[in-house]
């Protein structure tokens, strides 16, 4: 019963972190990771955020910022080639490891940007900043579902507003996940059981979007950059110590 229960939990949060906080999607990466084998969770992760990537670009499509997916999008594919490969040599005990030691990581980069004074210049500006992180999100989304906290550090460092960081966001993620479908299934990662599991939660996705839509409403500029940023040191202390 507690399983079901923190099942349920994550999809509502995935639904949610896709309409609102996109930082604590990886606390739902978290519960699935404990609660199944590694790598079979990131392929029933990756159905439930493509049933949230659909109501986000419903909604935000309108205010995604191409120019910012033109600095990404030329690293995604091989950042998730090199993924793949990873999620293909690499044993259970080992990936789950790596999942945390990244998140850890970008946590670390978060409070580091958190920290930044507000005189201190703008910083991912640069063709090879965007490159790097449409390579960073790439691989991290591949083996660890996880990228939300790499775009959070670079659209932050941008100071892209709620509508727009939102909007670039969804489209970004939505184009990403549909990449990785093919790498998931070549490696074997969508069981039936699996599918009937995310069909089951595809609803309970759909109820936390609509609530992160509302609550994305009410936050300010303000609230919203710390949220994110909290979200993204919480979920990746989540998966360390899970």
């Amino acid at each position: 019963m507690l399983a079901v229960l923190l099942f349920v939990v994550a999809a509502l949060l995935v639904g949610f972190a896709k309409t609102a906080i996109g930082g604590l999607g990886s606390v739902a990466v978290a519960i699935f990771a404990s609660l199944m084998p590694a790598r079979e969770s990131t392929a029933a992760i990756l159905v439930l955020l493509l049933v949230g990537d659909v109501v986000a670009v419903w909604h935000y499509h309108r205010d995604a910022d191409l120019g910012l997916l033109r600095r990404l999008i030329p690293a995604v594919l091989p950042g998730l080639a090199v993924g793949a490969l990873f999620l293909a040599v690499v044993d259970d005990t080992v990936l789950r490891r790596s999942i945390g030691v990244l998140l850890l990581l970008l946590a670390a980069m978060q409070l580091v940007l958190a920290r930044r004074s507000s005189a201190a210049p703008p910083i991912g500006h640069s063709t090879a900043a965007g490159l790097g992180t449409g390579l960073a999100a790439g691989f991290v989304t591949m083996t660890a579902n996880a990228a939300g906290a790499v775009m959070t550090l670079y659209l932050v460092a941008r100071g892209v507003e709620k509508k727009r960081f939102l909007g670039t966001s969804a489209v970004f993620f939505f184009g990403v996940n549909l990449c990785k479908v093919p790498f998931s299934a070549a490696l074997g990662l969508f069981s039936t059981a699996t599918l009937a599991r995310t069909a089951l939660l595809a609803p309970v996705v759909v109820l936390g979007a609509w609530a992160g839509l509302h609550s994305a409403r009410r936050l300010s500029q303000a609230r919203f950059d710390q949220a994110v940023l909290a979200a993204t040191v919480v979920s990746a202390l989540a998966l360390v110590v899970r």
